[in-house]
């Protein structure tokens, strides 16, 4: 067959890839199957099967045969006035290079028909048994390790933080946050009806005197908080606060909400603060950041008392966890990829820590090394409105103070710089263009 026509072959088969007839994961059929298919010698086949893989299209894997390709990333893009594509500083959804290869290693088993189908059996609230065992061993330390029986599992983490308020407040009641904090936690007192309160914070987090004086005059029902790299300050709380505070929870008989995510970052933090206070205490977690952001499952560790009003706060909402998303979880940390994934993911931040720290000098900007994110404080001349707008048409997406203030007070002129979705170099050019900003004026970058 000529040359010509083996690549004529091949581009058919692009065609159907680009129109959706074939999807990435379908498999393609056996060499000699598709050269009877398409009337052609087996030779032509493989050379077919070779242009496709060449083109990105196609990938070979031994002993399984050929699959259309996911689409590679689109290339970052270049910076310039106006931008042409959003660079989106605001979403932390960190992706590591390899990661994709490392899960799928992981979900091989998973395609066995009796593995998939008890997976893709509906559960209830209480995940399964290797799931507890898996997540538990997950949450503990050196000195810490959860009981098991006292995990309950959702769809992601925003659900499990839903049904963890809604289980201990009332509507109408009040929730305890730091005057900054994550924005969900705002829409979700919103659905259910509850007033958020921010307790003063120091350098160390919440301060337990200041949630003892507004708990006295005027009750909470519960308190929300990070205290592990909290969003968007990115301060970790110390041992000694953690222990002070859940002393003044149970002086007040108060209970927390403590939303653990971003902890798999800072192995080295002292103890959730549900360690300390484990009957006051219902720790959140999720695996979207800590693996992928395409993979929801949420759970939580609950006190004795409350784990029924979760779980029934979980099923109402329709919230629970899929089996297939926890079997592939079990998997992947017996396996080690999980905590192959989480520590590269560790490095990745630290480098665009050291990145941001590097572009950024000179300016008033905080945050922990191990983040994702950074505080910035903007220039005098600046306010947040007018940075967000003005990195705005150059096609950077920051997020301004006010997105994270819990209170009616006005909000700091400061913005929160996410480093985990663009890749580094697109990174590091967004970053400088915002450097070249804030040194000029408000009126420099004003719309024309």
């Amino acid at each position: 067959m000529p040359t010509e026509d083996y690549r004529a072959v091949a581009d058919a088969v692009a065609a159907d890839i680009a129109a959706g007839r074939l999807r990435p994961g379908d498999r393609l059929a056996p060499q000699r199957v598709f050269a009877r298919q398409r009337g052609i010698a087996n030779s032509t086949a493989i050379r077919v099967y070779a242009e496709l893989a060449r083109r990105g299209l196609a990938v070979g894997e031994v002993g399984r045969g050929t699959f259309v390709r996911a689409a590679a990333p689109a290339a970052g893009p270049a910076l310039a006035e106006p931008a042409r594509q959003r660079i989106d500083l605001e979403l932390n959804y960190p992706v590591t290079e390899g990661q994709p290869e490392l899960l799928a290693a992981g979900l091989a088993p998973l395609l066995r028909p009796d593995v998939l189908g008890a997976a893709l059996r509906p559960l209830t609230a209480d995940g399964t048994p290797a799931a507890r065992e898996t997540f538990a061993a997950l949450l503990s330390g050196p000195a810490w390790r959860p009981d098991p029986r006292r995990l309950l599992f959702a769809g992601n983490g925003r659900q499990v933080i839903a049904a963890a308020v809604a289980a201990l407040v009332p509507p109408g009641g009040r929730l305890g946050v730091e005057p900054l904090t994550y924005p969900v936690i705002a829409s979700v007192a919103a659905r259910l009806g509850v007033s958020l309160v921010p307790v003063p914070c120091d350098e160390d987090g919440i301060r337990p005197d200041a949630l003892a004086e507004l708990h006295a005059r005027a009750p909470l029902h519960a308190l929300y908080l990070q205290p592990t790299l909290q969003n968007p300050l990115g301060v970790t709380m110390s041992g000694a606060r953690r222990a002070e505070l859940a002393d003044t929870l149970g002086r007040l008989d108060l209970h927390a909400v403590e939303d653990a995510v971003w902890t798999f970052l800072r192995p080295d933090a002292p103890a959730p603060l549900a360690a300390y206070a484990p009957d006051r205490v219902i720790l959140a977690d999720s695996l979207s950041k800590r693996l992928a952001p395409g993979l929801t499952a949420g759970f939580a560790l609950v006190p004795e008392p409350h784990a029924a009003p979760v779980a029934a706060a979980l099923r109402s909402a329709g919230s629970l966890a899929t089996g297939f998303a926890l079997e592939a979880a079990t998997r992947w940390a017996a396996d080690g990829t999980l905590d192959a994934v989480a520590a590269a993911k560790r490095r990745d931040a630290a480098a665009r820590g050291e990145l941001a720290a590097e572009r950024l000098a000179g300016f008033a900007v905080s945050g922990d090394p191990h983040a994702y994110f950074r505080w910035w404080r903007l220039p005098g001349r600046w306010r947040a409105d007018t940075f967000v707008a003005a990195a705005a048409r150059h096609g950077i997406a920051v997020t301004p103070a006010a997105a994270f203030a819990a209170g009616r007070g006005s909000a700091p002129h400061a913005v929160r710089i996410g480093l985990a979705s663009p890749s580094p170099q697109v990174l590091g050019a967004a970053l400088d263009t915002l450097a070249v900003i804030a040194k000029g004026a408000p009126e420099d970058n004003s719309a024309e």
